[in-house]
């Protein structure tokens, strides 16, 4: 009797530490306090997608009461539909889309409606019937870079101008804007033309690819005009592979967007004249909304992001080391 009685005393004793233990750790690490955003991200195809990604999965941390499932779409529509039905199965508290496209998201926004679960958009711009299908949006004005680009070749540029236009995704908001302030530059100025207008995909391997054919039928450019880094690094490649220089007193001008540190360090070079800042770094703004939203506030519904420009000219390498990404 003695010895059961022993063997109750020692069970009591473990169950009350583990107790004790397990009520010492703060609320926040329990899975049911913690915030709960199912975030679908276009894909990997460039630095400063990476850099987006990174400050989503540094911001919606364990530690910051949030549970993060994430989903890379390898850059398809279809996949991110599909991720946002399982974070609706799931019953995330919030779906944060960095979308492929602008159209096509109606019917899958809509269920994500009916589950009540807010839909915060990052990056690109969608395009739908109905507004109150997303939250709130938080990005950049592609457009306005666009315009940017185009004042400092007004300002730098000589008046004859034969512009290779290498194209991000198309259908993008980023493509979308940054494209439509160049068209319309070229329209306002006579001496302004597109020779060669073609998609490089926002990704390295294809900006050189396109290039590299552009280059065999074009002998007069002398601007490119790529709407991110890593298609004017891979243009920057093809056009001295052909014997050509790039850059500050080089035979053809580069302008370029994102200004990522890599940018930034070929703007600095003087290998890309001109660079316009995308600020990546939506994790700490995506997070204050769901404050927001959590306590019960109206949010704006679109929130632009404030961003620079760089001159290879005037660029220096504090501006580089002062970079987060």
């Amino acid at each position: 009797m003695q010895n059961i009685v022993k063997r109750f005393m020692t069970l009591v004793s473990v169950v009350l530490g583990l107790s004790f233990i397990l009520g010492a750790f703060p609320a926040s690490v329990h899975a049911e306090d913690l915030i709960v955003v199912g975030f679908s991200q276009v894909g990997a195809e460039s630095d400063w997608r990476t850099a987006n990604t990174k400050s989503m999965q540094d911001t919606f941390v364990e530690a910051n009461g949030y549970r993060l499932i994430f989903d890379d779409a390898q850059q398809k529509q279809e996949n991110q539909i599909t991720a946002i039905r399982n974070f609706i199965q799931q019953e995330v508290d919030y779906i944060v889309l960095a979308p492929v496209t602008e159209t096509g998201w109606d019917t899958v926004l809509q269920e994500a409606q009916d589950a009540a679960i807010p839909v915060i958009i990052v990056d690109r711009m969608i395009d739908v019937s109905d507004d109150a299908l997303f939250t709130a949006w938080v990005g950049s004005d592609f457009k306005l870079e666009g315009d940017k680009a185009v004042e400092w070749m007004l300002e730098t540029q000589a008046e004859e101008l034969k512009i290779v236009h290498l194209q991000g995704t198309i259908g993008s908001s980023a493509q979308i804007g940054r494209s439509e302030g160049l068209e319309e530059g070229v329209e306002a100025n006579e001496g302004w033309e597109i020779i060669a207008q073609q998609t490089g995909e926002f990704t390295q391997a294809k900006g050189q690819e396109v290039m590299e054919s552009i280059l065999k039928q074009h002998e007069e450019i002398n601007v490119v005009y790529a709407e991110n880094d890593n298609m004017a690094f891979g243009a920057i490649d093809a056009i001295e592979a052909a014997g050509k220089t790039v850059g500050v007193d080089g035979d053809i001008v580069v302008i370029s967007f994102d200004a990522t540190r890599a940018g930034l360090d070929a703007t600095l070079e003087g290998k890309i004249n001109y660079n316009v800042e995308c600020n990546p770094l939506h994790g700490v703004r995506v997070d204050a909304l769901i404050q927001q939203l959590e306590a019960g506030e109206e949010v704006d519904k679109l929130a632009y992001v404030e961003e620079m420009t760089f001159d290879a000219t005037t660029i220096t390498q504090d501006d580089i080391d002062a970079r987060e990404y």
